[in-house]
């Protein structure tokens, strides 16, 4: 996690937006499997929690099992299952450079699970308005950037990711006290009537190659060669 994000999550809506996400990420990562998988930034939340995946790492810029820029992660390529980028977007100086990147290190097959702050939401409204009254004070989440889903789903697909499932949360209204936030509490209308401006996105994709096809053995057509099965009669005599 950048030094920005940190300072923001630790007020009242910070909290808020950590139990939001972390309900994302556990819904997400819940059914994908594979052997190695990286939780890049938001390190004070176990995003990999519910991941069935036995080898499981933590990175981010200044903290975790190894320190890297998210645009330049020093990994193989194809030694990824799953990975997690939480406002990885939102503070990269290479937004694009981050997701090819995504692209290098993920196996054939592999995913990558996402959150951003969503433009289109009072979430976004609230940055768009700090980011230009040029306040003094821009240590915090509204200092990042915001891409539109549609932009973020065009760079994938140029990548040749799949969009498995997009997901939205976070419809409080992004206000630092805590009184007042509970009071304009919307999450259960916003869900049911404008599920898609809720401030934060979720993107779950998968990572296809052209022209690979696995190919899984149907076991139900495997037949055992007649010449190598014992018959009852050979049985008999064996046990003379």
């Amino acid at each position: 996690m950048t030094e920005n994000q940190q300072y923001f999550l630790n007020g009242a809506l910070g909290e808020y937006l950590k139990s939001e996400e972390q309900a994302l990420y556990d819904a997400a990562v819940t059914d994908l499997f594979g052997f190695n998988a990286l939780q890049y930034g938001m390190l004070e939340l176990d995003l990999l929690r519910e991941s069935r995946i036995p080898y499981c790492l933590k990175a981010d810029v200044g903290s975790g099992n190894f320190q890297a820029e998210s645009p330049f992660l020093p990994l193989p390529a194809s030694s990824l299952d799953l990975l997690l980028l939480p406002h990885a977007l939102d503070f990269s100086d290479f937004p694009q450079q981050t997701l090819r990147e995504a692209e290098r290190v993920l196996v054939p097959e592999g995913y990558v699970v996402l959150t951003g702050v969503n433009p289109l939401s009072l979430w976004g409204l609230r940055r768009f308005l700090q980011r230009k009254s040029n306040c003094s004070n821009q240590q915090n989440l509204w200092a990042g950037q915001s891409f539109g889903i549609l932009r973020i789903k065009d760079w994938l697909n140029l990548l040749g990711f799949e969009i498995v499932s997009t997901h939205f949360s976070c419809y409080r209204m992004p206000v630092q006290n805590q009184i007042w936030s509970k009071r304009l509490a919307l999450d259960v209308l916003g869900r049911r009537c404008y599920s898609h401006f809720g401030g934060v996105y979720c993107i779950v994709a998968k990572k296809r190659v052209l022209g690979m096809r696995i190919i899984k053995p149907n076991w139900s057509k495997v037949k055992l060669n007649s010449k190598f099965v014992t018959t009852t009669s050979q049985k008999d005599e064996l046990c003379k």
